[in-house]
């Protein structure tokens, strides 16, 4: 198994070596030369699995030669052996045709511990066997963030900087990236918007004397195995409700694409998915885009579904590659001209590829508070605001010939003071967590500035 740069200028790596890079040197994100298929008998032999064989069975044939099938089979079960829930991913219904995935029992209750969980594992593994050390760093709207801190702490092979929007989080969100004591991980406030976060990294890893001296990872969704992981509770979810044998629809709440593209990839594996419906809040640019063609980036707006409040939606571009019949010179243009106006049209033929595969909607910060409240009075659920989000908007795109799943990609208690004003109940965080609020916080506070941000990690790496 090969991958290749989406821009198409950078060399053809293996999987370790496209998860170990990140970001590809041309600029763009990595991608199989091909997606592997499985058939409907095949597919139907996962039914009844436990989530960490399905896990291996779908990943193997992405992860060719660099790791055995002993060798995956046991990070997958060290990376989910300490979830909350027997199923990993547990469905709930509803309503008629109507289920929530519930995507939040991982350690840092977010839908990232999938991947996160994971890439760390394989990332020892990996090093280890190189005698390597890397410099990670991230970019987060709230979530990657806390998991990927969760999943590297401790290592001695690792340094983690993680980049977040100061006060574009939710407490409980800073506090899982600030409150961690061990002195590989550190916290850095930005004073800028996600969007500003992601061109750092970004600027980090173009910087290629910068790259090669730290050694830099990034574990953002940039990097192809977060993708792959995530694929897995598509078709956990899928099967669970009759695929390969019916199709079944999934609303997904985004603002990377990350997630969206994971059932995209699902979908071109072979899996009975009909319609991959997008919901994006306040900050509606992929709304806009399915809509009009037109993708142009406005200012970032702040909104109680922060992890969502994103303009530039870094995985989109691998959906581009794909509309575009894989033409890397023609992702590349459009890139380009992101970065000089601010926006680019979409190729009538592409978007077309696009409507095929994807439908879309959004919800407003009123939606979304009267989705928290109705959903609460009606089944008794509670949920964050990110799933409110794609709840809102899954409820537009029913069909009654395929049950909906809309991935429920946080639990609550991350998002209490929007919970609370919505229903009066403040969710509590899990035993484990309970004295987050109390636990002092470690945090650099940082300009938007490559230089000044490049001159910190370089100061603090224990290289």
């Amino acid at each position: 198994m090969r991958y290749v740069s989406t821009r198409g200028a950078a060399p053809t790596l293996n999987f370790e070596d496209a998860m170990l890079t990140g970001l590809a040197r041309d600029g763009g994100l990595y991608v199989p030369e091909h997606v592997p298929t499985f058939s409907a008998e095949e597919f139907r032999q996962l039914r009844g699995l436990p989530y960490e064989d399905i896990a291996t069975r779908v990943m193997l044939p992405f992860v060719g030669d660099s790791f055995s099938e002993e060798e995956l089979a046991g990070a997958v079960s060290r990376a989910y052996r300490h979830f909350g829930h027997a199923a990993r991913a547990p469905l709930v219904q509803l309503g008629p045709n109507h289920f929530l995935a519930e995507l939040f029992h991982g350690p840092t209750l977010a839908f990232k511990d999938f991947a996160m969980q994971l890439i760390g594992q394989l990332f020892q593994m990996a090093l280890a066997r190189r005698g390597e050390r890397v410099t990670i760093v991230g970019a987060t709207s709230g979530d990657t963030g806390s998991a990927a801190i969760e999943a590297f702490r401790g290592l001695d092979n690792v340094d983690v900087f993680i980049l977040f929007p100061k006060g574009r989080v939710s407490e409980v969100q800073r506090r899982q990236m600030t409150t961690p004591t061990d002195p590989n991980v550190h916290a850095l406030a930005v004073a800028g918007d996600f969007d500003d976060c992601q061109a750092a990294v970004k600027g980090m890893f173009n910087d290629f004397a910068f790259r090669d001296e730290m050694h830099l990872a990034g574990v953002n969704s940039i990097n192809w195995a977060r993708v792959l992981a995530q694929v897995v509770y598509y078709v956990s979810s899928a099967l669970s409700l009759g695929a390969p044998d019916r199709s079944i629809d999934f609303t997904v709440p985004t603002g990377n694409f990350g997630d969206i593209y994971a059932g995209q990839t699902a979908r071109r594996m072979g899996l009975s998915i009909g319609r991959l419906v997008i919901a994006t809040n306040r900050n509606d640019i992929l709304h806009r885009c399915l809509t009009t063609g037109e993708y142009r980036t406005t200012a970032v707006l702040p909104s109680i579904s922060p992890s969502m409040d994103i303009q530039v939606s870094s995985n989109f571009e691998r959906a581009l590659f794909d509309a575009y019949g894989r033409d890397g010179r023609a992702v590349a243009q459009l890139m380009d001209e992101l970065r000089s106006s601010g926006g680019f049209r979409i190729s009538q033929g592409a978007l077309e590829r696009l409507r095929e595969i994807f439908r879309s909607g959004s919800a407003s910060e009123d939606e979304t508070r009267a989705t928290i409240r109705r959903v609460y009075e009606e089944t008794g659920e509670i949920v964050c605001p990110h799933t409110a989000v794609g709840i809102k908007v899954a409820e537009e795109h029913i069909r009654p010939d395929a049950p909906m799943v809309t991935l429920a990609t946080a639990h609550p208690a991350k998002f209490p003071d929007a919970v609370e004003a919505a229903t009066g109940i403040r969710p509590p965080l899990p035993a484990r967590m309970a004295d987050l609020l109390d636990r002092p916080e470690r945090v650099v506070e940082v300009e938007n500035d490559l230089g000044r941000i490049e001159a910190l990690i370089r100061e603090r790496a224990r290289r």
